[in-house]
C-alpha cells in the first residue's frame, strides 16, 4: 500500500484500485423514519477576521467556538477556561485557506482526479446551519449546532451529488462530533473521511499514546512501509507521521506535565492518524510557527484503509467523542487500563 503524508493523503487516494475495495456495513437508508425539528435561531456573529462564528456554552463553564468556514472548531475550553485545542501561531485566518489547528472534517471522494485543495474541499468551503438534521433528534441550541455542506457543480470535474452534515455538541466536559455523508446522486460513490484533531499539549516529549500497541501501521517517514507497533506506548522524540489501521474505539493521549489525559472515543472511524512535524518540518510549513510543534499533537479519527461506498439515498454516520481526565503516573492516579477499558 502506498500512502502519502496525512496532509497529502487525499492525493494518495487516487492511487487505489477502487474495484478491489470492500465495503464496511455501517450505512443506513435515508428512507428511515425522520424526526422533525423546529427551526433553531442559532446566533452567528462575524469575528475580527470577518468569518461567521458560533459560540457554544455549557452550564459547567466549558465552551467551544465553531466557524462556518470549513465547519472548523477553533476553540474548546474546559470549565477552568483552559484551551484544549492547539491553534498555530501562524494560522491563516482567511477564506480559501485551510486553518491549521483546532478540529476540522476532511472529506475526499475516491476516484476523482484533482489537487489537494479539491480533495480537501470541505476545509475551505462555507458551511450552512442545518435547520432539519433528520434523522437525528432535536438538540439544545445553547450547547449544540448542526452544520451542512452540499455539493456544488464546481467542486470537482466529475462531481457527485452529496450532503455532508456535522453535529457538534458540548456536554459535561465532552466534545462530541457526529459526521454524516449522504449520497443524493443517482449513482454510487466511494469516499474517505477524517476528523483532524490538533490537541494542545504541554511538551510533545512528555506525551504518550496508549491504545495503538500491536496494530499495523504505515510509516510515511520510512518509504511508506507497513509495520506492526511493538512499543507498549507511542512516545515522541522526532517527526512522526503514521496511519494505524483498525484501531480500537478508545485511545488515550497522556500529557505527563499537565497531568491530563485526552480520551478519544470513536465509532465507524476505524483508522487513526498520528502526526507531529518536529522542528525541521515545522520550519518548512508557512502556517506553523517554528516552535509550535512542541505544543501540539494530531491524533485523528479516520477512514483511510478501506473506502466507504454509498449507494443512492444511503447515508454513512460516524462518531467521535473527546474528553479529558486528570492523570499522573507519578501520583499513581492513572491506570491506563481503566481509561481505555474501564477496568477497576
Amino acid at each position: 500500500m502506498k500512502l502519502r503524508s496525512f496532509f497529502g493523503f487525499f492525493d494518495w487516494l487516487q492511487l487505489v484500485d477502487w474495484r478491489r475495495v470492500k465495503v464496511k456495513p455501517f450505512v443506513s437508508n435515508s428512507g428511515a423514519l425522520k424526526l422533525q425539528q423546529e427551526s433553531i435561531q442559532m446566533p452567528v456573529f462575524q469575528d475580527k477576521d470577518g468569518l461567521p462564528r458560533i459560540v457554544l456554552t455549557d452550564p459547567n463553564g466549558s465552551s467551544a467556538e465553531v466557524l462556518l468556514y470549513g465547519g472548523h472548531i477553533v476553540s474548546w475550553k474546559n470549565q477552568r477556561k483552559e484551551e484544549l485545542l492547539f491553534m498555530s501561531s501562524k494560522a491563516k485566518w482567511k477564506q480559501h485557506k485551510a486553518i491549521r489547528g483546532g478540529i476540522s472534517p476532511c472529506f475526499a471522494r475516491f476516484g476523482d482526479v484533482g489537487s489537494l485543495e479539491q480533495h480537501g474541499m470541505t476545509r475551505n468551503r462555507m458551511w450552512s446551519l442545518d435547520r432539519d438534521p433528520s434523522p437525528l433528534p432535536p438538540i439544545d441550541n445553547h450547547s449544540s449546532v448542526d452544520l451542512i455542506l452540499k455539493s456544488t457543480g464546481v467542486d470537482l470535474k466529475k462531481p457527485h451529488s452529496f450532503e455532508l452534515r456535522l453535529r457538534i455538541t458540548l456536554s459535561a466536559g465532552k466534545l462530541i462530533l457526529i459526521p454524516r455523508v449522504r449520497n443524493t446522486d443517482n449513482k454510487p460513490f466511494s469516499f474517505a473521511f477524517s476528523l483532524c484533531n490538533y490537541l494542545s499539549v504541554s511538551d510533545i516529549s512528555e506525551v504518550r499514546i496508549e491504545g495503538l500497541e500491536t496494530l499495523d501501521y504505515v510509516d510515511n517517514l520510512m518509504n511508506r512501509s507497513r509495520f506492526t507497533e511493538q512499543a507498549d506506548a507511542i512516545t515522541f522524540d522526532g517527526e512522526t507521521d503514521r496511519v494505524y489501521f483498525h484501531s480500537p474505539n478508545k485511545i488515550a493521549i497522556i500529557d505527563h506535565e499537565k497531568k491530563r489525559t485526552f480520551v478519544l472515543q470513536k465509532n465507524a472511524l476505524p483508522d487513526a492518524v498520528v502526526w507531529n512535524p518536529w522542528n525541521k518540518k515545522a520550519k518548512a510549513l508557512p502556517d506553523l510557527g517554528d516552535d509550535d510543534y512542541k505544543m501540539m499533537l494530531c491524533v485523528n479519527s479516520a477512514v483511510i484503509d478501506t473506502a466507504i461506498l454509498l449507494k443512492p439515498c444511503e447515508e454513512w454516520k460516524g462518531y467521535q467523542e473527546l474528553s479529558t481526565v486528570s492523570s499522573s503516573y507519578c501520583s499513581g492516579q492513572l491506570d491506563p487500563r481503566r481509561v481505555l477499558y474501564g477496568f477497576h
